[in-house]
């Protein structure tokens, strides 16, 4: 059986030039960096290398930078830790309908705990409106939270326009950017980002790594929502993960040198494949921007076929009906619902995601057993109606 993977938004493979450079601080450069003696230093050079190389990648400083076990972890403590800071004189958050399950759930239990929060809904190609963030945001406001790109759809949000915004109100803006780094520039001051929170495992780093950029200069103040030894200026305490680090920083090295390159490859090889299937299909849908988004992704209804249907008619290939963090439950996107699909066609909505590793020949591949299954699979229905 052959076995290919297109699920890159789920995670990614870890890139081997990562692995490589965290080998040695597992047995030989093993030292904890706190610890006041060589082997203690020599971790701790390469924890601050991994810091400004993780800055350099979104335009900061290493001394802006805080690493965290990954970006779940790392967007909580921006949203809950940062709201606890302000909620003296601020109690209002604004965030989108359709951001990753680790903003919805801060912002659920600020709500709970007597945050007011407002929900922008995006357009219907998945853009959020910086204009409906403008129109709300008032005195009692005290963050932004939008994700750069959106996980399921692969739609480029407008974080310029609404961190310049933010930034003349007075407001901190946040932004989940888990699924651009490595994919679309970013440059945190000319971004207007306040805070901006990423993982390792979305960019051919390792798992269990994450980090935030919290800026410093007008301060941003943000509470710990652990506690120990006061690593991480308190924020992210524990033993610092030294070959995580160093594999993060890393992986952000390489996709500092490579990105533009290893992007036209994939929007070539996605181009292929999304053409392959529209000329041999109909009634198939793109769900998020035509245009705005990133070579990474493409999100597509395949009308009169349940999802977990076709994935499950192509065993070895590896691609998602949605959300990683949310594919073992049943409900529907809440971000294919947010932008207007209709119910029967968000059922049948699966997720590609092209990487660094995927050659042409999969994806033609994988193109032509999607073609095959679903005619497969419409065959079978006894509602399918090709007109």
């Amino acid at each position: 059986m052959k076995k290919i993977y297109l699920d890159n938004q789920a995670t990614t493979r870890c890139d081997p030039r990562v692995v490589e450079a965290m080998i040695p601080y597992f047995c030989e450069d093993y030292g904890n960096p706190t610890s006041d003696h060589e082997f203690g230093y020599q971790a701790s050079t390469a924890v601050e290398k991994a810091r400004e190389q993780v800055a350099k990648i979104i335009g900061a400083q290493g001394k802006d930078i805080v690493f965290t076990s990954g970006a779940t972890i790392a967007a909580n403590t921006a949203i809950i830790g940062c709201a606890r800071f302000y909620e003296r004189d601020k109690n209002h958050i604004i965030t989108s309908s359709i951001e990753h399950k680790c903003v919805l759930e801060s912002c659920k239990f600020l709500h709970e705990n007597g945050f007011e929060i407002s929900y922008i809904d995006p357009d219907s190609d998945g853009i959020v409106s910086p204009n409906s963030i403008s129109r709300l945001i008032n005195d009692k406001t005290v963050i932004v939270s939008v994700m750069a790109v959106n996980n399921e759809i692969g739609t480029i949000q407008p974080i310029r326009e609404i961190g310049e915004i933010c930034r003349s109100r007075g407001v901190i803006f946040h932004t989940d950017a888990a699924q651009a780094v490595g994919k679309i520039d970013i440059d945190v001051v000319k971004d207007n980002i306040a805070i901006l929170t990423l993982s390792g495992h979305k960019m051919y780093g390792p798992k269990g790594i994450g980090a935030m950029y919290i800026r410093s200069i007008p301060k941003i103040r943000v509470n710990p929502l652990i506690f120990g030894g006061g690593q991480e200026r308190k924020l992210a305490p524990g033993t610092i993960p030294v070959p995580l680090c160093v594999g993060l920083g890393k992986a952000c090295e390489l996709i500092r040198e490579e990105m533009h390159e290893v992007n036209q490859k994939i929007e070539s090889i996605k181009s292929m494949f999304f053409e392959h299937i529209t000329q041999n299909l109909t009634q198939i849908y793109l769900n998020g921007h035509k245009n705005r988004r990133v070579p990474h992704n493409l999100n597509i209804s395949f009308a009169g076929v349940e999802g977990e249907s076709l994935m499950m008619s192509m065993p070895g290939i590896a691609i998602s009906s949605g959300s990683a963090c949310t594919s073992d439950t049943l409900e529907p996107s809440h971000v294919l619902k947010a932008i207007g699909i209709r119910d029967d066609l968000v059922h049948t909505a699966i997720r590609f995601g092209f990487g660094r590793f995927t050659t042409e020949s999969e994806a033609a591949y994988v193109a032509e057993k999607i073609v095959e299954n679903v005619r497969k699979l419409r065959s079978m229905s006894p509602t399918w109606n090709e007109s």
